[in-house]
């Protein structure tokens, strides 16, 4: 099997993907559920007058969905977009190993893992995070590492190779980089590929080109018996 050097064929998901298509995705809902309430409340003042009971009522409605937009929507929409852009930021470093298999946003039919890497150090799943910090490692909540531990066995159980559950953190100051809780390593980005580049070689160049074809054929896999599942789904209520 020829090795192709660097990251070039790597999975078409690019970094963050999934993260932004959902920012995005509220972003345009929003804006088009305040769009229609506005056009109905302007129709219903042009029809009864702005003194009517009716175009009041729907103003104040108007009014009130603003208010909640500016309380949870806004806030909602700023961490989705600062998720996107460190996974978008933390897929950038990865893109720069060479020798290197990197896969974003990929999933595994039970959620998505942010980054699964490989190479000549091993197989390594990377959960991004966007907290500012700082960060203390004995105070990681235990549903993330929790869920790092849960992407370590599902890439475990497809490759067959060990993996190690990296939690990574796109801007934080952390006051023990590097250190392991719970088996899940807590690296800052700035430090990504320096860790990743000095460990020591365990895979061949062959090795890792068979785990990552291995991954990406089982990924592809899973995305057609999701999409199959979402199409029976939707003849059966026709």
């Amino acid at each position: 099997m020829k090795w192709l050097p660097g990251n070039r064929g790597r999975s078409h998901r690019s970094a963050g993907q999934y993260a932004r298509a959902a920012e995005r995705a509220l972003r345009l809902r929003t804006l088009i559920a305040l769009g229609l309430l506005a056009v109905v409340t302007e129709l219903v003042g042009r029809s009864f007058g702005p003194h009517d009971k009716r175009f009041l009522g729907w103003d104040a409605l108007l009014l009130m969905c603003m208010l909640a937009i500016s309380r949870y929507v806004l806030p909602l929409l700023e961490r989705r977009n600062r998720g996107a852009t460190a996974e978008e930021h933390v897929g950038g470093l990865l893109d720069q190993l060479a020798g290197w298999r990197v896969i974003h946003d990929a999933s595994t039919g039970h959620g998505n893992v942010d980054h699964v890497i490989i190479g000549p150090a091993g197989v390594f799943t990377v959960e991004t995070k966007s907290h500012p910090g700082p960060v203390r490692v004995a105070r990681v909540h235990g549903a993330t590492l929790r869920q790092a531990q849960a992407q370590r066995r599902r890439v475990e159980g497809i490759t067959a190779l060990k993996v190690e559950p990296l939690l990574v953190y796109s801007s934080a100051w952390i006051d023990r980089p590097m250190a392991r809780r719970r088996g899940v390593r807590v690296v800052p980005a700035r430090l990504l590929l320096v860790y990743l580049t000095g460990r020591r070689r365990v895979l061949s160049p062959e090795q890792v080109e068979l785990a990552y074809h291995l991954l990406a054929a089982a990924l592809t896999e899973q995305q057609l018996r999701t999409r199959l599942r979402g199409r029976a789904g939707a003849f059966s209520r026709l």
